[in-house]
């Protein structure tokens, strides 16, 4: 192949970041072949030459066991084409659950996923991933990392929305809310939750009756299995509110969830474009342009 002299994007399966970013930072998509052999295996041909190219990945990471040794192949065909650097926009980083060896035995998968990951690319850019134990990226990744917060997306959305209560379901979302309730200028209430099992939680909320006739926004960063946002739109009802609105950074919605969430009642369910998915309506695109930008800055740098 010979040299290309533009950044290039590439993606395994459609995004809707893709042509967002394209425009945004003057990238060229990248073109591939990816298909399966009969028994599973992955095929991958770069029909886009790469040789002395800056080459960014935008990746799906949710349901990762599908689709992680694809990427692999990707990131490390692109350097033996001749990539000057390979970055990854991960906007949601999957394998951040397990931060801890809970019972002797297990996995701490957080640490092995990174370890593997940063092997790989050299720089990474994702949003919200989730911190519990970890203060940052740079405890368990070998490579520059830069996390974007969704927050100012979520506030832009609410902006111009009259008689809204933003609802946290739980202790845990309080700083999150909190940051977006103050940005969008609508006042906020946080649940308590309790969790009675893998599948059972109980939410209960403070007296929200001075804002009855009032929109409610559940705001979340992840909406995984939904069953506390569930359980939080059933606490909103009892105490008489109406118009349920949910919003989150990170639709994952497992086993069907976004299915079983519209029918609690939920008026609309809207997620970030981080995932993709119908619910998609809040835009991310320009959170993430300058953290790359810095990334492509330094890589150029770097080679000069």
């Amino acid at each position: 192949m010979g040299k290309a002299e533009k950044t290039l994007l590439f993606t395994l399966e459609p995004h809707p970041l893709q042509q967002k970013l394209c425009d945004q930072l003057g990238l060229e998509p990248g073109h591939l072949e990816l298909r399966r052999f009969p028994d599973g295996e992955s095929y991958i041909r770069i029909t886009t030459p790469v040789n002395g190219a800056h080459c960014i990945v935008l990746a799906d990471l949710s349901r990762p066991d599908s689709k992680y040794l694809a990427h692999v192949f990707l990131f490390e065909t692109l350097r033996e084409l001749g990539a000057k650097s390979v970055g990854l926009v991960a906007p949601y980083l999957c394998y951040m659950r397990q931060d801890r060896r809970f019972v002797d035995g297990e996995a701490v998968t957080s640490r092995l996923f990174a370890r593997s990951l940063s092997s790989h690319i050299d720089w990474l850019v994702t949003v919200d991933p989730h911190l519990h134990r970890y203060l940052s990226l740079d405890e368990i990744y070998r490579i520059p990392t830069k996390v974007v917060q969704g927050a100012p997306a979520l506030a832009g959305w609410l902006q111009g929305q009259d008689h809204v209560l933003l609802v946290g379901p739980d202790a845990e979302s309080e700083q999150w809310v909190s940051n977006i309730a103050q940005a969008s200028g609508h006042p906020y209430v946080i649940g308590a939750k309790q969790r009675l099992g893998d599948r059972r939680v109980e939410v209960t909320l403070p007296d929200i009756s001075r804002y009855r006739g009032w929109n409610s926004v559940i705001i979340d960063d992840v909406i995984s299995s939904g069953r506390t946002i569930g359980e939080c739109v059933k606490a909103l009802k009892a105490q008489g509110a109406d118009t349920i609105v949910c919003a989150a950074v990170h639709g994952i919605f497992a086993e069907a969830s976004d299915t079983y969430l519209l029918g609690t009642g939920l008026k609309a369910l809207v997620t970030t474009n981080t995932i993709p998915h119908s619910t998609n309506e809040i835009d991310v695109s320009a959170l993430l342009t300058s953290p790359i930008r810095d990334f492509l800055n330094q890589a150029e740098g770097a080679h000069r």
